[in-house]
């Protein structure tokens, strides 16, 4: 025997079918908003070469962290944020001179990011690094702040300042 169901009771069915699925799509979508996003790109981990590629006479630029990375006279990797504390200009590394050195107001760092000379309150900023199967990891979401003017811990000699003498 066959049971006919009503117009009324059919649609009604359908009807909150309907919203059972508008329900379950909002909030699967509302799930899926509210993860962590995961952390590449700059704001989280950049995978550098391997740690025995670091120069330590000099720096090497990795744009996707926006940084310079060297190495301390203790085989250290340091990786420095390529902006001024003064006020945030980019500052580039001069070869020449063998220092760093902000095209916006004079300020001079040594290979380290340490204060030389300028406006600027402290060193350049740094990144936290982890050195995981010889691969240098450089942690853009970690910012140290700079060290305080004071003795620099390398003794490297000046040469020429880059085109535009002290950027001043």
């Amino acid at each position: 025997m066959k049971t006919e169901i009503e117009r009324r009771t059919f649609l009604s069915r359908i009807w909150k079918w309907g919203f059972g699925l508008v329900a379950v799509a909002g909030a699967w979508t509302t799930w899926d908003i509210l993860q962590p996003a995961s952390p590449s790109g700059f704001g989280g981990l950049i995978k550098n070469g391997k740690a025995a590629e670091v120069p330590s006479t000099s720096v090497e630029t990795i744009s996707a962290a926006q940084a310079y990375v060297t190495k301390a006279p203790d085989d250290e990797v340091v990786a420095l944020w390529w902006r001024c504390p003064h006020l945030g200009c980019r500052v580039p590394w001069c070869e020449s001179a063998g220092e760093f050195e902000c095209p916006c107001h004079g300020s001079r760092f040594n290979r380290l990011g340490e204060y030389r000379a300028g406006p600027s309150p402290r060193g350049m900023d740094r990144f936290a690094i982890e050195i995981v199967d010889e691969a240098v990891l450089i942690d853009t979401g970690t910012i140290e702040n700079g060290p305080p003017p004071g003795p620099e811990t390398i003794d490297e000699p000046v040469g020429p300042p880059c085109e535009g003498g002290d950027h001043g």
